[in-house]
């Protein structure tokens, strides 16, 4: 009988070390605090909870993006931006739709004047201001403000079934949002002179190749995938972080000189930081580096 006992139990222990072991690579979601949200769903996923998820959240209307979702959007951006707890954020829509675009029918009696006097998307772009890293999750359609959405983010990653476009042209307009500036620059002048000319869709694989996404995986794992690359993210400084998106951003929109130049004097900024002392000494050390974020 104690042979048995012994025998059950050692199971059971090889039970648990391999669950743990699969509990790894499953992202744990939390409810987010406190704020109602009509558009949006907020939640915290991770290990640690250092990652925040951002659903859109208007499946009848393919999550088109009308101004009380961006409204609410930017909300949540002000709150988990001002959070040292949050390392990264994931945005994401349905495996229907990531955002079938802008809402048609909020625009549709718009005028010049209207737009002029009320500056008309200006406050659309609070993602792209954003210091903290954010992922873009795109299932679906990713069209029109959609695709300019996915773009205001750092890094994109594509549900295998995504479809990207810049339809706007069939609506007897152009992209407003950035998709004529921020897509030249991703995908070169020729594509996205095709894509806005003709409204076509492309797939996620051809996005991955020209370069506008950086990882195509399954469906049911994006959200997954997402989790875990913010997670990767969150084991480094915050801090640092922040220094090396803006200087990415900045050879995104600069010249090669000055995006140099501004590079050579962050990396000369680290310096200053005890989080480089601390990741440069424990390299030495041989042990994980433990950065306080200053």
């Amino acid at each position: 009988m104690a042979q048995i006992m012994k025998t059950v139990a050692g199971r059971a222990q090889q039970m648990l070390q391999v669950a743990a072991k699969q509990q790894q690579f499953v992202p744990r979601f939390y409810s987010a605090a406190a704020t109602n949200f009509e558009f949006i769903k907020t939640e915290l996923a991770g290990e640690k909870k250092n990652v925040a998820v951002i659903t859109l959240n208007r499946p009848k209307a393919l999550n088109a993006l009308c101004n009380g979702l961006m409204k609410e959007l930017s909300t949540s951006l002000d709150q988990y931006e001002k959070d040292n707890s949050i390392a990264a954020i994931v945005i994401t829509g349905s495996e229907k739709a990531f955002a079938a675009g802008a809402d048609i029918k909020e625009m549709q009696p718009n005028t010049y004047s209207k737009c002029i006097m009320g500056n008309f998307l200006n406050d659309w772009t609070r993602v792209a201001k954003c210091q903290k890293p954010i992922i873009a999750a795109v299932n679906g359609y990713a069209l029109g403000g959609g695709c300019e959405l996915a773009m205001m983010c750092d890094i994109i990653y594509a549900g295998d079934k995504a479809k990207f476009g810049q339809p706007e042209i069939a609506l007897g307009t152009i992209p407003g949002a950035g998709g004529t500036q921020r897509l030249t620059r991703v995908v070169g002048k020729s594509k996205a002179m095709e894509m806005c000319l003709t409204g076509n869709m492309i797939s996620a694989a051809e996005a991955e190749k020209t370069g506008l996404v950086s990882k195509v995986v399954p469906a049911d794992q994006l959200v997954a995938e997402a989790v875990k690359l913010g997670e990767k993210i969150g084991t480094h400084s915050q801090l640092i972080v922040q220094l090396c998106k803006e200087a990415v951003n900045t050879a995104y929109e600069t010249t090669l000189q000055e995006g140099l130049k501004f590079e050579r004097r962050t990396f000369h900024a680290t310096f200053s930081t005890e989080d480089r002392k601390e990741g440069m000494t424990a390299f030495v050390e041989k042990r994980p580096a433990k950065f306080n974020n200053n």
